[in-house]
């Protein structure tokens, strides 16, 4: 049986619940409740081992805020003994359209807070990553209380047609395996 480590990225706190910053945890909300399990708090994190399709899937939302989350990757990759190809970090890429979603099996932290501590934690970028693009659609000089900030009315259904999709690449990312899953994910769009 394969054993998997999800790593949905965000910030614990009420104030941060369903912003941009926090889709890689509304993600895995929306992944662990599809498969019947729960979220529990233990160390550095909110845990939750889903089983599909033989697999085993850890699911992991840091509580140590997005810029410390390589300590919590870290502790659940030992303590689950996962090889770094079996995990999958979910995170918000403002260099993607809202309309798309990219998986990479390796790839830089783009200036992402998150990943350039789970690279530096790690000491390498080669472990998959889901990007659920967010836009750039912001006034200069306001990014951080974009990203920080709500999804509007108008983005929400296409935000929850890329949450759907976001857990069919979990699921094809464990059944199928990465390569394949790249292609179905990468040349996807809502329209």
């Amino acid at each position: 049986m394969g054993k998997f480590l999800i790593i949905g990225l965000g910030n614990i706190g009420s104030e941060y619940s369903n912003t941009r910053h926090n889709i890689g945890f509304d993600v895995l909300d929306a992944f662990v409740s599809k498969h019947g399990g729960s979220f529990k708090t233990e160390r550095l994190a909110e845990v939750a081992e889903v089983k599909f399709k033989g697999r085993v899937l850890v699911c992991i939302k840091p509580t140590t805020y997005m810029n410390l989350s390589g300590r919590a990757f870290k502790y659940y990759f030992d303590k689950e003994k996962v090889e770094l190809s079996n995990t999958l970090t979910i995170v918000d890429d403002l260099a993607l359209p809202l309309s798309k979603l990219r998986l990479r099996g390796s790839g830089s932290h783009a200036g992402h807070n998150g990943l350039k501590d789970i690279q530096a934690v790690l000491g390498t970028d080669c472990y998959p990553k889901l990007r659920f693009g967010i836009g750039n659609n912001y006034p200069k000089g306001l990014q951080v209380e974009f990203v920080l900030g709500k999804w509007s009315k108008e983005e929400l259904p296409v935000v929850q047609a890329k949450i759907e999709k976001s857990i069919e690449a979990i699921e094809n990312l464990v059944f199928i395996g990465l390569e394949r899953t790249m292609n179905t994910i990468n040349t996807w769009q809502v329209s």
